[in-house]
Order: C-alpha cells, then structure tokens, then sequence
C-alpha cells in the first residue's frame, strides 16, 4: 500500500505528537540561551562560498540582478562562516537556529535539508562549552531519554578522548600510527582496502568499532581529535597532535560538533586550500571560490572563542522518542 502525501490529515496526526514537543523544545532552547545572555541572529542562506568540507556537498542556486547579471549561490551547509564574521564585528554571544542544506544525504537520521542550532561564546574554553552543552541538555530534556531504542540517562556524561577511544574499543595507539595506514590497520587487526589512506581507514574504524559504543546508557563527548582531522579546531597547545574538537552522541546518535576556534588566518587559509584540494581530487568538481572574505575577516581578528553546532532535528527526536527524523519535520522532504 502506497504511503500517504506529507499533507495528508491522517499523515500529519502520525507526526503531530512528535511535532508539537518539537515547539516545546523550540520555545525552552530560546529560553535557555536568552537567560545567558546569548543573542539570536540570522545570517543569509544563500551565499558565495558554503565551506572546505570535504564530503559534504551543496546546493547551487543563482541569483539574478536587477540588471540582469547571474552570480553562482550555493545553499549553505551550516552558518559557521557568517557567525564568525558577526563575532569579528563585534556581536558576542550568538545563537542560531538555522535551516541548512547538504545534497546527497537521507536516512532515519538525516535529511537534505534540515535544522542546525549554533552557538558562539567569545573567551570560552572546551570544558566551558561541555559543561553549557550539558546544562543545555538537562535543561531542555527530561533527565532519561530514548530514541531508536537506545535509553541514555543524562544525569551523568561521559568523557573521551578519541585516543582513549581507540585504545578501548579497537586496541589501537591512534595518535602512535597517525599517518600512518599500514600501521594503524596492522594494529586495528584490519586489511587495508585498496587505495584506501590512513584518514579512510580511520574513519572506517570509528564508523564501525567505536560510534556503536557512544552515546548508550549515557552522553559521550569524544573529544581531542587527531590534527589532521582539526577541522576548524585550533591545536592543542598542550599537546599539537591533537585539536580542541569534540563531538557529542546521545542515544547512540551523533548530536553535535563542537571546536575551540581556529583564529589563525594564515593556518585556516593552509587548511582551506588542502581541503579543497582533496575535495577537487576526490569528487572531480570546480564549484565556488575561496572565500577570500571570510580570510579577511579571520585577519582582521578574530576574537577567541568556542562554538558548537547541534543537529536540532536530532534533538527533537531524542525529546520526543522519535525514530525517524522526518517524524518531527512538519513537512518532510517534498518530491
């Protein structure tokens, strides 16, 4: 039997108990970042250059000028670069809830265009951004949640480094085979596929060998991730093998990624410029340009500061014991 539209009275009574702790949760994530002092912004949707990352892919679009000219426009895939920009200006604490696009994704737990909620501290350390994600959550959810059949209790956390990860769940020294494919999959116990590099392989192995493991009775932070997968993370000074990076799982589910800021230009221009790379070679396209003006911005000076993006969607699944992430859109992708 065919599935009923989106719109159908009978599909959105399905959804509806999902949907209505969805605006509950809408209303208490305002709440929480007012009461700190945090202002909402918005920044545009459509911009020039979306971002570096490697396996992500964008929508393009282009707008038409009222003379007549077209310039390329890529639907953004998160709205790290322009709050960024608002923190170099001068905006302080920031929140966002935003609606991004990334094309080729959909699953239980993903979907091409979804809600991000970000939010910037100027000043503020990885232990200050853990502990406001914890408040956070135990502000927003009861203190027991379950999605997908998992049932995480919030009163405790977890945390792990991504080396102590590995060494517990794969019996592998992540940081002692860095760069090294051979090595790492001879000590993961793995045959190294063809072609296949040590970033490959790494991801391969915290896919299938460390994920399942987080996030279960209760949160994870797994925190402390290789340089090479810094991201827009700024290094350790303790220990510049590693970067100030933690991600966040929550009923088995990844919920956010958070960085202490990058505020270097000149490494973020190296990154990008690497990353764009690899992302050319991997994926064969030329699309947008370097965003030459969010360097600027970078160089001009960029204040220190932690920031964070959480899957909002997600989070309205674990809130409302949701399976499947279009239960808690009110109108999930149409054809």
């Amino acid at each position: 039997m065919a599935s009923l539209p989106v719109w159908h009275p009978d599909s959105l009574a399905a959804r509806l108990p999902f949907l209505r702790r969805r605006a509950v949760l809408l209303a208490a994530t305002r709440a929480f970042f007012t009461a700190r002092g945090y202002t909402e912004v918005e920044t545009p949707y459509a911009v020039t250059a979306p971002g570096e990352e490697v396996h992500l892919s964008a929508f393009a679009t282009t707008r038409v000028g009222t003379d007549g000219s077209r310039t390329p426009l890529w639907l953004h895939t998160s709205p790290e670069f322009a709050m960024k920009r608002l923190l170099v200006a001068g905006a302080g604490p920031i929140f966002q809830l935003a609606r991004v696009w990334r094309n080729g994704e959909g699953s239980d737990r993903h979907a091409a265009e979804f809600t991000m909620l970000e939010w910037y501290r100027p000043g503020a350390s990885m232990d200050d951004l853990i502990a406001e994600t914890t408040d956070f959550l135990r502000a927003v959810l009861p203190p027991v949640v379950t999605s997908q059949g998992v049932r995480t209790d919030l009163r405790t956390v977890e945390r792990l480094t991504l080396a102590e990860a590995f060494n517990r769940h794969v019996g592998a020294d992540l940081l002692g085979t860095a760069g090294d494919a051979a090595a790492l999959a001879t000590a993961a116990g793995e045959r190294l596929r063809d072609g296949e590099e040590w970033e490959d392989l790494f991801f391969r192995l915290l896919l299938a060998r460390v994920e399942p493991h987080l996030g279960q009775a209760r949160p994870t932070f797994l925190t402390h991730w290789p340089a090479a997968q810094a991201a827009l993370a700024r290094r350790d000074p303790a220990d510049p093998r590693v970067a100030e990076r933690f991600e966040l799982f929550v009923c088995g589910m990844e919920l956010a990624n958070a960085f202490v800021e990058l505020t270097d230009a000149a490494e973020q221009r190296a990154r990008f410029l690497e990353d764009r790379a690899r992302r050319h070679a991997l994926y064969g396209v030329n699309d947008w340009p370097l965003d030459e003006d969010f360097l600027a911005a970078m160089a001009h000076g960029m204040p220190p500061a932690a920031g964070i993006a959480l899957g909002f969607d997600r989070l309205a699944m674990i809130a409302s014991g949701a399976d499947r992430v279009d239960q808690v859109q009110w109108l999930p992708e149409l054809g």
